[in-house]
């Protein structure tokens, strides 16, 4: 597994398996983190059915686990809106798979507060083990 160009808001990696592996093991890594896959949207599909686009594979899975869902939305109700935690699987080679979410840790900048902060540990601690148990087995 290597780092793809860093973002601001955004942990990644590069792992060199296909995008059917990968995003298998991706679901499998976040449940192991307690995380439900709660949305999925086929980018490829959509882009292909709404603007006759041929984009590589790449799939967003709308992750959530419930607890941290919750003690967020306590902490401030509109952070909602930023719910849930977007994992995107994307093919960029026949062997080569980026997998990126975005830092709960930026999160916590745009909604304050010791609580929300604590939960966007929490959250980032978790999606950087996912991310590291890919690196694992590749």
């Amino acid at each position: 597994m290597s780092s793809s160009a860093p973002s601001a808001y955004t942990l990644s990696a590069t792992v060199d398996q296909d995008f059917p592996t990968t995003l298998g093991r991706v679901r499998t890594a976040l449940a192991d983190q307690g995380f439900g896959i709660i949305t999925e949207i086929d980018m490829s599909a959509t882009l292909k059915a709404k603007l006759d686009i041929d984009l590589a594979p790449q799939i967003i899975l709308g992750a959530c686990r419930p607890a941290l869902a919750h003690q967020a939305i306590l902490a401030d109700p509109s952070i909602a809106a930023l719910l849930p935690c977007n994992v995107v699987v994307r093919q960029v080679g026949p062997d080569s798979t980026v997998v990126e979410t975005f830092d709960p840790a930026f999160l916590a900048t745009l909604a304050g507060g010791e609580a929300v902060q604590a939960v966007a540990t929490d959250a980032r601690e978790r999606l950087t083990a996912v991310l590291a148990t890919l690196a694992k087995e590749n």
